[in-house]
């Protein structure tokens, strides 16, 4: 899975951070101590940790991850990393 969002509420800047969709990477998910959630109201899963995003963008960057863009969507804001694939 070479791409990966990120994203966080601008007042939840301190976490949680959501990290995955319901079809994420489970091992990518263990790794990062992701929870998988369902809001109630909503008919989709995701991931979520408790730790801010600047901790999250650590962890994937020391799994080659990089930050492709980022981007304020009203009150949240976006994160999009890129992993190469291995040749």
């Amino acid at each position: 899975m070479p791409y990966v969002l990120i994203s966080t509420q601008i007042r939840l800047e301190t976490g949680p951070t959501i990290v995955g969709d319901e079809n994420s990477d489970v091992t990518l998910m263990n790794y990062l101590g992701a929870e998988k959630t369902t809001i109630l109201g909503n008919n989709f899963s995701e991931y979520r940790v408790k730790y801010p995003p600047r901790m999250v963008l650590d962890k994937l960057e020391e799994l080659g991850y990089r930050v492709v863009t980022m981007t304020g969507v009203g009150q949240t804001l976006v994160w999009c990393l890129h992993k190469a694939l291995d040749e």
